[in-house]
């Protein structure tokens, strides 16, 4: 029989472990005679009394695992621990506070019976979301599907069934600054998706602000494209371009008219414009050098404090 390994990265969510548990227990009870169960989850720095639940959850079921980070090194860093700990031929990544829909499951791995390496659900609509946020999630998977050559489904979520294959060509990729959402596309395989109605949390707070999302979106173009590079180099070019059309406009000027070149404000703009358009580009060339220098230095990617 299979072992299918539930992977569970978690900060501050001590309201949202039994109810998950409860929930994806009734799966298990549905597919007894399919799979064996295992939750691996990941306590990211929890600053309340997630790992408090945790140990005691690990005592009360013999299935439960487990790992307590040093300090919050954030859903990355928990989404890879989980997965170099999960030991079954089947993994899944899912949200411990139920907006991933547990009895999913069944129809994922029926899915995965039918010779797909890979199912992933995705959100039908984003019911329930601020408009703003909606609106930005949008604009991020249009662009970076426009830019990259990885492509990005819109409202896919984290939450997939692999194979053993899958995870392991995951687990091969040894960047530090990784963007899940990506890698997960980056390496292939045979895909299909199943489609959701947006769930609310069940309890708690979520711990993604609006600033955190963009972070996070920034990391996946810096990673997954060189549009940023590209953008910086067009508009040096754009500009020197219109910086020649200038002078030759003041030096026939000069010559036709006889009128003396007046103005220093217009001198002013175009310096502050030239110096924003450099100021720009050595924004962008500094983002992907400080990826570099991060990847570099060789640093874990997380340190675990306790496990069981």
């Amino acid at each position: 029989m299979q072992k299918l390994s539930i992977v569970v990265p978690c900060y501050n969510e001590q309201e949202t472990i039994y109810p998950f548990l409860e929930a994806t227990q009734k799966v298990e009870e549905q597919m007894h005679n399919q799979l064996t169960f295992e939750y691996i989850f990941v306590n990211d720095g929890s600053k309340d009394k997630t790992l408090e639940v945790l140990r005691r959850v690990s005592k009360q079921f013999t299935n439960v695992h487990y790992i307590s980070f040093s300090r919050n090194f954030g859903k990355e860093a928990g989404l890879l621990a989980g997965l170099e700990a999960a030991s079954g031929d089947l993994v899944t990544v899912m949200d411990v506070d139920l907006q991933d829909p547990p009895e999913l499951l069944v129809d994922m791995y029926a899915k995965i019976q039918e010779g797909f390496d890979v199912v992933g659900t995705r959100r039908a609509d984003r019911k329930g979301e601020p408009p703003v946020r909606t609106f930005f999630s949008k604009m991020f998977y249009k662009i970076i599907n426009m830019v990259s050559d990885t492509e990005m489904v819109d409202g896919a979520r984290d939450f997939r069934l692999m194979t053993r294959q899958v995870v392991d060509a995951i687990l091969d990729l040894e960047e530090v600054n990784r963007f899940s959402k990506g890698l997960f596309s980056w390496v292939g395989f045979d895909v299909t998706y199943i489609s959701y109605e947006n769930r609310e949390r069940v309890a708690g707070e979520t711990s993604w602000s609006f600033w955190s999302l963009f972070k996070y979106s920034m990391d996946g173009f810096i990673n997954f494209s060189e549009a940023p590079l590209n953008l910086a180099t067009w508009a040096g070019a754009f500009s020197f371009i219109i910086s020649i059309i200038g002078i030759l406009f003041i030096i026939i000027r000069k010559l036709t008219v006889g009128d003396p070149v007046s103005g220093w404000p217009s001198l002013v703009c175009i310096i502050l414009f030239i110096g924003g358009l450099q100021l720009l580009a050595l924004g962008i060339i500094g983002k992907y050098i400080s990826k570099i220098f991060l990847e570099t230095k060789k640093r874990p990617v997380y340190i675990i404090k306790e496990k069981a």
